[in-house]
């Protein structure tokens, strides 16, 4: 029941530090950061992950090795299982409309291969955390009930050490997608494709090359295209099709916040491409 109330302040703070970093995101860009602050919602996102772990995980488990090692008897267990009961209720309705939200944002993909796309932590967060929280409700009235029911108090110190491996479980998951996300992920396939459909029946462009791409926020992305234009071109024109470019992908893709053209052959291209790749493959000090 201990390791139930930790993981319930933790998740309480946790939603509060999201909430802070959705505010913070939501600031205009300035001076010091042209870009905005999308980014601060993946940092805080990454902070309430360690939390989980440092938290949650490392309290429960710590309670339950002590709690095994000196065990004492529950006395009336009637009052564990009407707080269980209560917290299962408010959890579930919690879960069944994150969920909800999650599979409606994520579209006909698999729950695991949404939550790996999906550049929205608080929306993973929340129901990851929701689903640890109902594990966790139920090891703790399977600990109980087998602590009061077989007199052996020891389970009880194995159901707290249950909910700190399910805590430490969804913690990795969510600090391993934070992470990705705080460092810079690029855009699905099929939108970077119908960018580049886009591109392409703009006059004066002869082809796009390609696409480079990376989230600043759920809602905010920088583009980097290179295109091949036609050799005709003179400067001002040039101009003009760069100017018909920006409206016509912002207004098809208004997440699109941040938009850079170079000019390049395919020949150029493909040689930027395969020495990006070489230094990639290159060891560190070479």
């Amino acid at each position: 029941m201990l390791s139930e109330a930790v993981h319930s302040t933790v998740d309480t703070g946790n939603e509060v530090l999201l909430l802070y970093g959705q505010n913070r995101a939501a600031r205009p860009p300035d001076s010091e950061h042209p870009f905005g602050y999308g980014r601060e919602l993946y940092f805080w996102s990454f902070v309430v992950a360690l939390l989980i772990f440092a938290l949650g995980a490392g309290v429960s488990i710590y309670e339950g090795v002590i709690h095994m090692l000196d065990p004492e008897p529950i006395r009336d267990p009637i009052v564990n299982y009407i707080v269980l009961a209560f917290a299962f209720v408010f959890e579930g309705a919690s879960w069944l409309i994150s969920f909800r939200q999650f599979r409606a944002a994520g579209g006909n993909r698999e729950l695991y291969e949404a939550f790996r796309r999906s550049k929205d932590p608080p929306s993973f967060m929340v129901l990851f955390e929701d689903s640890a929280a109902l594990l966790g409700i139920g090891f703790a009235a399977l600990g109980t009930f087998a602590a009061t029911t077989l007199h052996m108090p020891l389970f009880d110190g194995v159901a707290s050490i249950l909910i700190g491996l399910v805590l430490a479980g969804v913690a990795g998951l969510l600090a391993r997608e934070s992470k990705s996300l705080l460092i810079g992920e690029p855009a699905e396939s099929d939108l970077i494709e119908s960018i580049e459909r886009e591109v392409a029946e703009v006059r004066g462009v002869v082809r796009a090359n390609g696409a480079l791409t990376s989230y600043l926020s759920p809602d905010q992305m920088v583009l980097s295209l290179s295109i091949e234009f036609e050799d005709k071109l003179c400067v001002p024109e040039l101009e003009e099709v760069v100017l018909e470019l920006e409206k016509r992908i912002r207004a098809r893709h208004p997440e699109v916040v941040a938009l850079f053209v170079k000019p390049q052959t395919p020949r150029t291209f493909r040689a930027a491409v395969r020495e990006r790749f070489q230094q990639a493959l290159q060891p560190p000090g070479d």
